[in-house]
């Protein structure tokens, strides 16, 4: 199967005294329509890992290809424009803009990227929603809706530009059980029937279990994949 990303011999090492290593010498192969779980010890380096996948941060050595293309030589907008493209980022907190609606939260990206009219970027937010179940919630602001419904239409904003990849760092971290196992349904439609890569962060047994590639990370390192 072939990647979608890959790292090669990626670390980050922060320039402290002594230096501090976050994520080490890692080889990873990220594929299409495959659900990815990094699992491993609180401070072993999956955030740090996920940040690198994310174009967030820059290696101190080492590569990380996206569709086979290196991307430590991008400048900065080159990186922003990519995430804006290609990427869809979930996180523990949903960081919905409170004064602004449920369909004006998904608006944002889509109105950044510009490939859309106003009319037609209403309709595309306005499916992302409703193929979450949240049609009826379009007009509410953040406040109205429960952490369930918040937490999906965080989902539907990072889905909002069709990414190829979508990367979560503890996305059921805040949810309770039903909520959960709801995000995780979300995650596994979304790589295997619409064919993305996701990558999900997570201290979730339940989130692991449900994934296809589980990424055990310990000291900063891939300890094994299965």
């Amino acid at each position: 199967m072939t990647a979608l990303m890959s790292t090669r011999a990626l670390s980050r090492t922060l320039p402290t005294e002594p230096p501090v290593t976050l994520v080490r010498n890692v080889d990873l192969d990220i594929a299409a329509g495959r659900f990815h779980a990094v699992i491993g010890p609180s401070g072993c380096g999956k955030s740090s890992l996920l940040y690198l996948l994310g174009l967030l941060d820059r290696p101190t050595a080492g590569t990380v290809l996206f569709r086979g293309e290196e991307t430590n030589t991008l400048s900065g907008d080159e990186r922003a424009r990519l995430r804006l493209e290609q990427f869809g980022f979930v996180f523990q907190f949903h960081f919905l803009l409170p004064e602004f609606t449920a369909l004006e939260n998904v608006l944002i990206p889509i109105r950044r990227l510009g490939r859309l009219n106003g009319s037609a970027m209403a309709d595309q937010a306005l499916a992302m929603l409703d193929g979450l179940g949240l049609a009826g919630q379009a007009g509410k602001t953040p406040d109205k809706m429960s952490g369930g419904e918040r937490q999906r239409v965080a989902i539907a904003r990072a889905l909002a530009n069709d990414p190829s990849l979508v990367l979560g760092d503890e996305p059921t971290g805040n949810l309770d059980s039903g909520n959960s196992a709801h995000v995780i349904q979300i995650f596994q439609r979304i790589a295997h029937d619409q064919g993305r890569a996701v990558v999900c962060v997570t201290h979730d047994p339940t989130v692991a279990a449900a994934a296809d590639v589980r990424i055990h990370m310990l000291d900063g390192a891939i300890e094994r994949i299965e």
